[in-house]
């Protein structure tokens, strides 16, 4: 851990797939047992990030002995009883978390984006999102990463490996597939981004997403046009992006200072870069913003949600 917690206990638990394997957290070595038999009666705060079945099966057992649970899967983001929490947008939004016991924290793309757009919207508020997204293999877990890297070293010696993880070769490669298809041509993922913008930012922002999985190891990048009802600028924008300390921003006044995955890897800002005003639509900007999905898209959104809930709960 890089941030020091005053902990009494800790416990790591999983599947049954990973029991017995070894965690680092700190100087400490975990050892990994199953969640069947875990006793949650002894944790404040219980962090789960192994999917959508999991939570489904055991977040209960947890939320039961009084635990309050931070949830990465997507499985309770669109209870309507469960905050869906990015805290530099909606922060007073935790209050609710005791209605059963459970945060959810939004998808990887969600955040960056959430944490860049909330600010503009208490100013100008949106009326539309258009966003791509190009989203590192990390995001699909260390097989995925491993794919990417045996493809690419393959290429090199005039050897194809077939895609296991992906649907396609990643390698060399990219994409616009991410989750699985719905009927009207969307994918999964892209639904859940433009459902947790409803939630996070309000009910009636429109959007339209497209996710690509680019080979990239690590970072996401995004893609923004962004329609506002109020008059906004892209120096306006920038004034008020400035105020956060999350965001690291890029000024538009030096047109060499954009962000890139590579460039912000192992970071805990949202960067922030390219802002400028769309001349063919009225009061639309545009800008690229880039994160850390493992960090400010993952674990440390769900780790300054727990902050909170000391602070304020504990």
């Amino acid at each position: 851990m890089e941030k020091k917690y005053n902990i009494a206990v800790i416990g790591a638990t999983a599947s049954n797939d990973s029991i017995g394997t070894d965690i680092q957290f700190g100087n400490l070595t975990l050892k990994v047992s199953t969640l069947d038999n875990f006793n949650f009666s002894k944790i404040d705060i219980a962090f789960f990030a192994a999917g959508s079945k999991i939570s489904r099966e055991h977040i209960p057992q947890a939320t039961s002995k009084g635990c309050i649970v931070i949830d990465k899967s997507s499985f309770f983001r669109f209870d309507k009883d469960v905050p869906l929490i990015v805290p530099e947008a909606n922060l007073s939004d935790i209050k609710n978390y005791n209605i059963k016991n459970i945060i959810a924290s939004p998808n990887c793309c969600t955040i960056p984006i959430v944490t860049t757009l909330k600010p503009l919207d208490n100013e100008a508020i949106i009326k539309r999102i258009v966003a791509s997204t190009y989203q590192s293999v990390s995001g699909a877990g260390k097989l995925a990463m491993d794919e990417l890297y045996n493809q690419t070293k393959a290429k090199y010696i005039f050897d194809d490996l077939p895609p296991k993880i992906f649907p396609k070769q990643i390698a060399f490669n990219l994409f616009p597939h991410i989750g699985d298809f719905n009927q009207d041509g969307s994918t999964t993922e892209e639904f859940k981004i433009s459902l947790e913008l409803e939630k996070i930012i309000n009910p009636y922002v429109k959007s339209n997403i497209t996710c690509v999985r680019v080979p990239v190891f690590i970072s996401h990048a995004i893609s923004l046009n962004v329609e506002f009802k109020k008059q906004i600028n892209a120096k306006e924008a920038e004034k008020i992006l400035k105020e956060s300390d999350s965001i690291k921003l890029h000024s538009i006044s030096d047109k060499l200072q954009y962000s890139s995955p590579i460039d912000v890897a192992g970071d805990d800002f949202v960067h922030v870069s390219r802002i400028r005003n769309d001349k063919s639509q009225k009061n639309t900007l545009s800008l690229w913003i880039t994160s850390d999905n493992l960090r400010k898209g993952a674990a440390l959104n769900a780790v300054q949600i727990a902050e909170e809930l000391v602070k304020q709960y504990l």
